[in-house]
């Protein structure tokens, strides 16, 4: 009876070590709300393969919150919605953080309105500055002020926080400097939190990932952005952002990964899995995949630990899949 105990006891106490150790194995990733989906979907199929073993986490912060515990070394992997920036590679040099810039999908990014709004159809980018320049803040727009044909309603504001790498994308594109803007507005680094204002407010005029409006289709409706360049109202779609024509509010999406966090077999099996996934996962939640030939040749950049960007720290706009792909390969 002792000896059962004694046993038993030694298996209890190994079975708590074991899941000791097992709670131990954690992968910290934070970052954009843009990326998340695909990061998300990637854990989970990850933890479903390792069956418990390895625990990997996924915040929302933003972009720009991400970057601060990346650098600080905090997390082992960033997601980000726009390149990092020269301040941000200061401050992950400053703090000895190497890192691997890892493009991973690409995305639209959407204005949207209210279901009922049957009279924004197509909105240009001086419209959009007007109202999101830094100069109108405390102005309250009404439609009409930006097309006399448009009602007398006046328009409620959403988008997400200066956290965000949405936030910094949608500014350079539309406002001409990144992080340039009014801040009069309802802001939030979850994306559900303004799809639910623009989906209850009537003179909602938001802005945010492509994906959510795919979510979400019925609750939302995204406006058609008129091209600078060749003047043509183009919907957001992963057609129109695939071939380029969704212009200027199209961009990559990025995991930075820690090169010290590689030497953790948990952290490079993680990464490894998520490269040889991202097509298919980042499709199944609503974005659009690179090239199925690029993707081994980001792994090449793991494998080789090519640390850097290829963006030198300037935020760039209207950058298409081709362009990106050509250049990353010229890396």
């Amino acid at each position: 009876m002792r000896k059962a105990l004694l046993l038993s006891a030694v298996f209890s106490v190994s079975a708590i070590l074991a899941d000791a150790k097992a709670q131990e194995l954690i992968i910290k990733i934070d970052g954009s709300s843009t990326v998340y989906p695909i990061t998300e979907a990637v854990a989970e199929e990850f933890q479903k393969v390792k069956k418990g073993a390895v625990k990997v986490t996924v915040g929302i912060s933003g972009t720009g919150g991400g970057f601060k515990k990346f650098c600080r070394g905090e997390t082992d992997i960033s997601n980000a919605s726009r390149p990092i920036l020269k301040k941000e590679m200061q401050e992950c040099a400053k703090n000895g953080v190497r890192y691997i810039e890892l493009p991973i999908a690409y995305d639209g990014l959407a204005v949207v309105v209210n279901p009922r709004n049957n009279w924004a159809k197509c909105m240009t980018v001086e419209q959009l500055k007007e109202i999101w320049k830094p100069e109108s803040q405390g102005k309250t727009f009404k439609w009409k002020d930006l097309d006399p044909k448009w009602p007398d309603i006046p328009i409620k504001l959403c988008g997400p926080g200066s956290d965000s790498g949405t936030f910094d994308y949608f500014t350079e594109a539309i406002v001409g400097k990144a992080k340039a803007s009014r801040g009069d507005y309802l802001a939030s680094e979850d994306d559900n939190v303004l799809v639910q204002f623009a989906s209850r407010e009537r003179g909602a005029l938001c802005y945010f990932g492509l994906a959510y409006v795919e979510e979400n289709k019925g609750k939302i409706k995204a406006v058609q952005i008129k091209n600078p360049k060749t003047g043509e109202c183009v919907a957001p779609s992963l057609e129109t952002v695939r071939s380029g024509k969704y212009q200027p509010l199209s961009r990559p999406l990025f995991i930075y990964v820690n090169v010290k966090a590689l030497e953790r077999p948990e952290v490079k099996e993680f990464v490894d899995f998520y490269i040889k996934n991202a097509e298919k996962l980042s499709r199944q939640v609503g974005y659009i995949p690179l090239p199925s030939k690029f993707y081994p040749e980001i792994a090449k950049r793991v494998e080789q630990r090519k640390v850097g960007t290829v963006f030198g720290g300037e935020p760039e706009v209207g950058l298409t899949i081709d362009e990106l792909v050509k250049r990353e390969l010229k890396e």
